[in-house]
């Protein structure tokens, strides 16, 4: 065996990493008054309302219902406060998942940036034409499970705060014991 001992070198071609740039809302308000004008701050609005509307039709009289379940007897309608959070928890997560269809198309209309195959849309029945051709009805509930679990335990955690703290509080009551079943 020679005495020498072959060394393999490789040259890399190295190049800072990009940096990111961060935008704040402020920014973006910025840039879009200036390319689209006010009218650009309400770009999909009748989409926002198309879901903010039915939700709350599907959300409020589903919670009031299931919490109307847990009142203890018809003397005593006090309902504890887990009761609430699991009222508030279903009726969101039907709610949001009742909607997602709207939520969709919201989401669609006011992307900002496209991407290079990306569609784009003139109002919400463009989109839910265009989305139906080339998706299918599946896309209409892209995202409704993850939808479902974040909107769940935000109505949960909403619903007890008022109906245990801040709902009696307004109204004049004295706070009862949350631990009491």
């Amino acid at each position: 065996m020679g005495g020498g001992s072959a060394v393999l070198s490789r040259s890399y071609k190295t190049s800072p990493a990009p940096q990111v740039m961060r935008v704040s809302a402020t920014q973006i308000t910025k840039e879009l008054l200036r390319t689209k004008g006010v009218t650009g701050l309400y770009r999909g609005l009748a989409a926002t309302l198309m879901r903010d509307i039915p939700f709350s039709v599907v959300y409020f009289p589903l919670f009031a219902h299931l919490h109307q379940l847990g009142q203890r007897s018809s003397e005593d309608q006090t309902v504890p406060f887990y009761w609430s959070f699991m009222s508030g928890c279903f009726a969101g997560c039907v709610a949001a998942i009742a909607v997602s269809p709207c939520d969709v198309v919201k989401t669609r209309l006011q992307s900002l940036k496209k991407g290079a195959n990306e569609e784009t849309y003139n109002g919400v029945v463009d989109c839910v034409r265009k989305i139906l051709r080339k998706e299918g009805p599946g896309a209409f509930l892209k995202g409704a499970s993850c939808r479902a679990l974040v909107i769940a335990p935000l109505f949960g955690i909403a619903q007890v705060v008022y109906f245990v703290g801040v709902g009696e509080f307004l109204l004049g009551y004295t706070p009862y014991n949350i631990y009491s079943a």
